[in-house]
């Protein structure tokens, strides 16, 4: 894949500038809505970063990643309703009090997801292809069905949250202020993702990708290193979690189904896969996508199918490396 260094610079430029001043256009044009519908594509865009990490870079095509997405919403889920209720989160074997500071439920929250992953990604990466699909896939169905069977904390119908959580000096009840939060979230990521791609490990979990006995060959243990990978992206999916917890001050079971994580590999593949700034693109076309023609049809999905199609004839390195200059040529 060749981008051209110019091009590149100003799409990603440009599109920075954007996010930058979106609650001030929002403002001047008088519809506040649009603050509320990118911080949507901002969270979205982050799980779909942490996505592309496993499955672009990693080879590792996963049908669980909203597993952890889920995971991260129903940690500030569970906590906020044990603040709300007042009880205890655990009395057993010490007592254990929730709390709704940013501070403590986001790093934790991250760290479960991350921990989940680390023991889903066990059992997957002893596979590879088919099977690594369907497994993953399977544990995120487990992870579905136990949150409906949790009637403690609403089941099917899934948990209100009164407020969002609070965080020192900024007010995250403010649209604008949770909208920046959501912007620095991703944009951190991606510095580290980029970081971490362009880092020894990073070339290590590329070379697997290619030629995995090649690596173990040369002495790499290609195992460890995708784990490490496919943990770093259930975090990064965890705190997007936290952050669709947080805007829709609500968690169901919804968010860890298998078709939550189809949306997500479908952003992936229209923004760009192996680009980690593509599938900010391919978030923000599909959530564009979906509310511009769910407002004259409920059946807008039939647009998507020729329009992926599309993307994938005269894309091939999807919507990014088309305004990048990439054409069709593959990584």
């Amino acid at each position: 894949m060749s981008f051209s260094p110019f091009r590149r610079r100003l799409v990603l430029g440009t599109g920075l500038t954007i996010l930058l001043l979106l609650p001030a256009m929002a403002s001047f044009a008088g519809d506040p809505y649009l603050i509320t519908l990118f911080s949507r594509i901002l969270i979205y865009a982050l799980a779909a970063v942490s996505l592309d990490l496993i499955i672009g870079y990693g080879g590792m095509v996963s049908l669980g990643h909203a597993a952890f997405v889920g995971i991260g919403a129903y940690v500030v889920g569970i906590l906020s309703f044990h603040v709300q209720d007042g009880s205890l989160l655990l009395s057993w074997p010490f007592e254990l009090q929730a709390s709704d500071a940013a501070l403590l439920v986001w790093p934790a929250a991250v760290l479960i997801s991350a921990l989940m992953a680390v023991l889903i990604g066990s059992v997957s990466l002893r596979t590879s292809g088919l099977q690594f699909i369907m497994i993953t896939l399977a544990f995120a169905q487990m992870l579905f069905y136990l949150a409906v069977s949790l009637e403690a904390y609403g089941g099917d119908d899934g948990i209100s949250i009164w407020s969002r959580n609070r965080l020192p000096l900024v007010d995250l009840s403010d649209d604008s202020s949770f909208y920046y939060i959501c912007l620095v979230c991703l944009l951190v990521f991606l510095y580290l993702s980029h970081r971490l791609v362009f880092s020894r490990f990073g070339r290590v979990v590329r070379g697997a990708k290619q030629n995995e006995l090649r690596m173990q060959s040369l002495g790499f243990p290609t195992y460890r290193y995708k784990l490490v990978c496919f943990s770093i992206a259930g975090a990064g999916g965890g705190l997007a979690g936290v952050l669709i917890a947080n805007q829709n001050e609500f968690v169901s079971p919804g968010l860890l189904h298998w078709t939550h994580s189809g949306e997500l590999i479908v952003m992936v593949l229209l923004g760009g896969m192996g680009t980690l700034f593509g599938p900010v693109f391919g978030a923000a076309a599909l959530l564009l996508m979906e509310e511009l023609l769910s407002a004259y049809t409920e059946h807008w999905m039939v647009f998507l199918g020729p329009f992926l199609i599309l993307v994938v004839l005269f894309a091939k390195r999807g919507i990014y490396g088309w305004l990048s200059g990439a054409g069709g040529n593959h990584a």
